[in-house]
């Protein structure tokens, strides 16, 4: 359990890092792609070390392409999200919105089951999204909560494909769906910017794509050690930590009500969870 512990904050605060570096960056799409191809290439190469090592695990491919896909949509809304508000406004949005939607969308199509707890924590979790929608304007609200739809589509396929794969071997299959997808879409679209952004920003672009691709792989080890309910709990006390940052790092506003709203939405994910 304490492994389990361990890796779940550890991951919130890796995906919280990657996501202000891409916040404070200027072209956010670029650099979201940036971040999913050296990802994808790093989790490729593991794939492929694995392979040799002990044979291939077994992965649903066919899945993590679907969820590959969905990332276009996912780098689009994420980084106009991102451009038109607040990081502690914008984030504590897309996370808690989008686990919320993955638990309705895991009831509605995966045969999922909800408890009263759960409910209760629904009822949380839509409690703390409406009091920090409430000092914003729809015009952010609503970018928020179009990258939380895209992530519940990509989270139930992801749990479809996860429950008929290895578990860490699915997580990096879709890191490498997720590079190659993203990458044909930019190369159809911006494919003169590529080399240059790879060149000049390789770094930041490293550094998220180790980040985002440790992150789901420590939450794909802390699932074989803790209750699934417990890891996701943990993990989305990123939301916490991103309306902290977005007061002390970007010296963003209004940050009571953002910090309260985000620890609302917290403590609904984890009723949600625990009632599971």
């Amino acid at each position: 359990m304490l492994l389990a512990t361990v890796l779940a904050l550890t991951a919130a605060v890796l995906h919280a890092s990657w996501n202000i570096s891409v916040k404070q960056s200027g072209d956010k799409r670029i650099a979201l792609w940036g971040q999913f191809a050296i990802g994808g290439a790093l989790s490729g190469l593991l794939i492929l070390a694995w392979t040799l090592i002990s044979g291939a695990p077994p992965i649903a491919w066919g899945w993590a392409a679907v969820s590959g896909a969905t990332h276009v949509p996912y780098i689009l809304l994420l980084s106009r999200a991102y451009d038109r508000g607040d990081f502690s406004m914008s984030y504590p949005i897309v996370r808690g919105g989008g686990a919320l939607a993955a638990a309705l969308g895991g009831v509605l199509i995966l045969h999922d089951t909800i408890s009263f707890v759960s409910a209760f924590g629904i009822l949380l979790v839509v409690t703390g999204l409406l009091v920090l929608a409430t000092s914003g304007s729809w015009h952010v609200v609503g970018a928020a909560l179009s990258v939380a739809s895209s992530i519940a589509v990509y989270s139930v396929v992801d749990g479809h494909g996860t429950r008929q794969s290895n578990a860490i071997g699915y997580a990096l299959a879709l890191n490498v769906c997720a590079a190659a997808i993203t990458s044909l879409w930019i190369a159809s679209t911006r494919r003169t910017e590529m080399i240059p952004a790879i060149k000049n920003n390789w770094k930041r672009f490293g550094l998220a794509g180790v980040a985002s691709t440790a992150a789901y792989t420590m939450i794909m080890i802390a699932y074989q050690h803790a209750p699934v309910g417990y890891v996701a709990a943990l993990r989305e006390s990123s939301v916490v930590l991103a309306a902290f940052a977005g007061w002390k790092m970007l010296d963003e506003g209004d940050h009571r009500r953002r910090i309260t709203s985000a620890a609302i939405v917290l403590v609904g994910l984890v009723v949600l969870v625990a009632g599971g």
